[in-house]
């Protein structure tokens, strides 16, 4: 009887497959049963449901906004649309705090975007309507990849060349592999997403201890003229490290910072425009946005891809995310042999190689095979591409270089649920752009100059003169 009654009710998609989630039928059915009738009438007037929703908790244990809001059918655009203004927070979150991170220091910069993120996570729990949960995704948007990218313009500009590659890939290969990978199971344990909420948003709030306990930058202090500042906490590193620097080394130090400061312009109010007004340096700034946008359109591509591999959720999550540590364990292994260029320029064409083979073979095993190794190889040219910015552009503009950057990479990032709809035109459409891009992003990546063993540039005109005198086949195996 039960099944007579969804077969009267509700209609069907295509062929009679599927049943309508979002429509019923306006008949009064339990009339029409008593009148004999076993099959619904295509001509019946059909209505949007009148009753609610009952939702699927199989894969997904627990309810979301989504479901408590009844955020589907008419209103199915509306976390879409959240989505979207979560990354216009992210684009002026990049603006703002790269902003404040060039003008008044690192530190202020990685504080303020920590607050904000857990403020925005806090109250991303009390909503009960859609706009009220845009704000504050908004404010989580503006926190979202800045709370990271300070702390990683931080800890390069402490390293010199020798242990730049090993910090900036191990740190991302032990802490933020485990961290995504431990997160589903967290989100399945805690069955709550408010709850959840709570989990990742109060670690943020220990940020404010952050000027107690971590230095402000000095290659950021000296970029401001604060040489004195700089010297006074190489000293304490020296105290640390318990090692002696003589009195000499500070002294030409000093002098060296000095000249420098009488070389550069009276105007010390610097801005991303900067990076623009010089020919040489322009074109490594767009070089890197664009080959930036293609790195993230790949990686996000590849991540939002990985559901079509038939794993529930929680562990497909987990296996995208593990896919960072021996990516990363291998980039620090060769990137101080290889070098960043066509290490990255390598590892986007085999990442666009691997994805064109995955639309020739069947679907399945072979297919999904080829894709995660697609995955893995992009991996390796997203952390390249962390670091190779952040070494390219001066230390007077850098973070609102790399926030520049960055920026351009949500824009493209935007693009990327688009790409994978593209699946319902052609389950093959989607590797094949990520291929192609992958392949067009890594020639791309041979017009950067090689940072190997290179001090970062200090200056506007240090970055201007970076990598003068290098060849477009230089390569550091081949002297």
């Amino acid at each position: 009887m039960l099944c007579c009654r969804i077969v009267l009710a509700i209609p069907t998609h295509g062929h009679g497959a599927e049943f309508d989630r979002c429509h019923m039928y306006d008949v009064n059915f339990t009339e029409a049963l008593q009148n004999g009738i076993r099959e619904a009438d295509p001509s019946w007037r059909v209505v949007p449901c009148r009753s609610g929703w009952e939702y699927n908790m199989t894969e997904i244990p627990y309810s979301s906004i989504s479901t408590e809001q009844n955020w589907v059918c008419e209103h199915a655009a509306l976390p879409s649309m959240a989505q979207s203004i979560f990354f216009c927070g992210a684009i002026l979150g990049g603006l703002v705090f790269g902003w404040i991170a060039d003008r008044f220091g690192r530190i202020p910069a990685l504080v303020g975007t920590n607050v904000v993120g857990f403020i925005g996570g806090i109250a991303t729990t009390f909503c009960t309507s859609f706009w009220a949960f845009c704000v504050t995704r908004f404010l989580v948007g503006m926190a979202f990849d800045n709370c990271f990218t300070m702390m990683y313009i931080l800890v390069l500009e402490y390293v010199g060349p020798k242990w730049r590659t090993f910090v900036a890939n191990m740190s991302i290969a032990i802490f933020f592999t485990f961290a995504a990978s431990v997160l589903p199971w967290i989100a399945y344990y805690v069955a709550d997403w408010k709850i959840l909420c709570y989990v990742t948003s109060v670690p943020l709030a220990l940020s404010i201890f952050t000027p107690w306990l971590v230095p402000e930058s000095a290659r950021w202090l000296v970029s401001q003229g604060k040489v004195d500042k700089a010297i006074g906490i190489l000293r304490k590193f020296e105290k640390i490290n318990k090692t002696h620097v003589s009195e000499d080394v500070y002294k030409q130090f000093r002098g060296s910072c000095l000249k420098v400061q009488k070389e550069e312009e009276l105007d010390k109010n610097y801005t991303v425009l900067d990076l623009f007004r010089t020919p040489r340096l322009r074109k490594i700034t767009l070089v890197l946005i664009t080959l930036w946008m293609a790195i993230s359109l790949v990686f996000d591509g590849h991540v939002r891809n990985v559901e079509t591999l038939g794993l529930d959720v929680f562990l497909t999550f987990t296996i995208a995310s593990a896919t960072e540590f021996p990516a990363d364990t291998f980039l620090t292994l060769v990137l101080d042999v290889w070098g960043r260029r066509w290490l990255a320029a390598g590892s986007m064409i085999v990442s666009g190689i691997f994805s064109l083979l995955a639309t020739m073979v069947p679907l399945g095993v072979p297919s999904a095979s080829l894709a995660i190794m697609g995955r893995f190889a992009i991996n390796i040219s997203y952390n390249i591409g962390l670091q190779y910015a952040a070494e390219l552009l001066p230390t007077v503009v850098r973070a609102q270089g790399v926030a520049l950057i960055h920026i351009m990479g949500y824009v493209s990032s935007i693009v990327a649920p688009f790409v994978v709809y593209l699946a319902n035109v052609s389950i093959s459409l989607p590797l094949f752009i990520l291929g192609i891009l992958g392949i067009l992003g890594g020639i791309l990546a041979l017009f950067l100059p090689e940072t190997l063993d290179q001090e970062l540039p200090q200056t506007l005109q240090d970055g201007e003169n970076f990598g003068l005198g290098q060849g477009m086949w230089d390569f550091p195996c081949v002297k």
